[in-house]
């Protein structure tokens, strides 16, 4: 299969490598032949790692090499089979190249977005055939994360998904299929671990280092909201936070948070900046830590509350997506566990924890608010009145 990439920075370099491993021929494409370079030999040094650790060796460095041609002109993807797009999160920018694009590849070619968040049906529009258009969205690093969400929108061909998804399959990745609304599944169900930390802190409940210690602690995630945050980037994880907002015409469960903004504003932007809601060294540490202990009756009680309260708004936000038939309970599981590395995929914590403790726990949070943002899935309400279980 021949694949054009388009766009050489991080996901489209990964994606390539990902691709080429995979035997496929590559064509990455960019504008920018510093960039192109600069991909060339961050692969260079990607392949040379793996082999140190004995994962490869030099005859298949060699041949995943050979499987890249690094272009500078978008007719050179013209005999591309499948194309996906990994540029800026710019709508009417990716527009202008899949238009562009159309008019060098052949008709059968497959024209996809790695877009997170974007309108795939929009995107489609730009082209003449939008049938043949489909979201493929890879997660960062592409080579190391195994989830893929594939979206197809109003106008993808059922031939089109069912291509896209053997060869993402074949690629050795895991296929979760989303419905093309805002942020798909993943950059959708996640928003709460975000925004109810956030508001958590906001309300002087407690700061960043005890909520992160309270998920990681209770919950095993690897990392805490506001530590991922700092690892994602606050300009990334405010600008994709703004664009589902708006995009489910300002539902208050995904309303931004005006700490992020001000951190944002400021060029606090998290650890490559060496400052975010913590401060960084050199390497990339977290200094100036207190590392809270949650050892005492209290602070244990505190810790509780933030876990429970973050965990029922994700399990909430799980449900809704599968009662509004984004995707099945099984691809929404798979997609935490494997697109963001969730310890436990969030509707089989809901059977754990019961579907009564849930209802119980967010109508608990409405009471005390009354505000939208904490309402319970209808779904949820169901199958607690049912004595049902996810799973």
């Amino acid at each position: 299969m021949n694949v054009g990439i388009i766009g050489s920075g991080t996901m489209g370099s990964g994606i390539a490598q990902v691709a080429a491993t995979a035997g496929c021929s590559v064509e990455l494409y960019d504008t920018n032949q510093a960039a192109l370079d600069k991909a060339k030999a961050s692969l260079e040094k990607i392949l040379n790692r793996l082999i140190e650790k004995g994962r490869i060796d030099a005859e298949e460095k060699n041949r995943i090499q050979s499987n890249i041609r690094y272009v500078d002109s978008l007719k050179a993807l013209a005999d591309s089979n499948l194309t996906i797009e990994a540029i800026v999160e710019n709508i009417d920018i990716k527009k202008k190249v899949f238009s562009e694009l159309e008019s060098y590849v052949a008709d059968d070619c497959i024209i996809a977005s790695n877009t997170s968040s974007l309108s795939i049906a929009s995107i489609a529009s730009s082209l003449q055939k939008p049938e043949r258009c489909i979201g493929i969205h890879f997660f960062n690093p592409a080579p190391l994360m195994k989830l893929v969400e594939v979206i197809p929108a109003v106008q993808t061909s059922k031939a089109v998904l069912d291509k896209s998804v053997e060869t993402i399959k074949s690629w050795k990745k895991t296929v979760a299929v989303a419905k093309d609304t805002p942020g798909f599944i993943v950059n959708r169900v996640a928003r709460p671990f975000y925004g109810e930390a956030l508001r958590i802190y906001e309300e002087g409940i407690a700061d960043f280092e005890t909520i992160d210690h309270s998920l990681k602690t209770l919950g095993g995630f690897r990392m805490g909201p506001f530590e991922l945050m700092d690892f994602i980037g606050n300009d990334v994880n405010y600008t994709v936070t703004e664009t589902v907002f708006t995009a489910f015409y300002f539902d208050p469960r995904y309303k931004p948070s005006f700490t992020q903004k001000r951190l944002s504003e400021a060029g606090y932007l998290g650890r490559k900046f060496g400052k975010g809601y913590y401060d960084y060294d050199q390497n990339g540490k977290i200094i100036n830590t207190c590392h809270p202990e949650l050892d005492s009756g209290s602070r244990e009680d505190l810790a509780q509350t933030i876990f429970d309260r973050v965990l029922v708004m994700l399990i909430n936000e799980a449900a809704d997506a599968l009662f509004l038939n984004i995707a099945s309970a099984e691809d929404i599981d798979n997609a935490m566990t494997k697109g963001v590395n969730y310890p436990k995929g969030l509707l089989a914590w809901a059977d754990e924890k019961g579907i009564d403790w849930c209802v119980v726990k967010l109508d608990e949070l409405y009471n005390e608010y009354h505000e939208d943002r904490y309402r319970c899935s209808p779904l949820l309400r169901k199958m607690n009145k049912e004595n049902k279980t996810f799973f």
